[in-house]
């Protein structure tokens, strides 16, 4: 069992993850949306594809673009096609 922890909530929960580069990929199921909204942000892995971003809410906590996953991965990276990983703040524990 996988979860994602930020300031002692629990944003994602699942037992089916996926592991690349050392990121803890959740699948969109297991997010707990009400904390989540999307973000303009947008980055570029050079054999993932284009990432774009979630930032993190709760009460009047915000933490920007703390989620992230690639809508459209490359080939190689397909079994992260609908998974989203944490960081800034977000603990994963596996």
């Amino acid at each position: 069992m996988a979860k994602a922890v930020w300031n002692g909530l629990v944003i994602a929960e699942s037992d089916q993850y996926e592991v690349v580069e050392g990121n803890v990929y959740f699948p969109e199921s297991a997010l707990k949306r009400e904390y989540f909204r999307p973000s303009s942000t947008t980055s570029t892995c050079p054999w993932k594809g284009q990432a774009r971003y979630y930032t993190l809410i709760w009460g009047d906590q915000e933490n920007l673009d703390a989620a992230w996953y690639y809508p459209d991965p490359k080939p190689a990276a397909r079994k992260i096609k609908n998974h989203v990983a944490f960081w800034r703040g977000v603990e994963v524990e596996k």
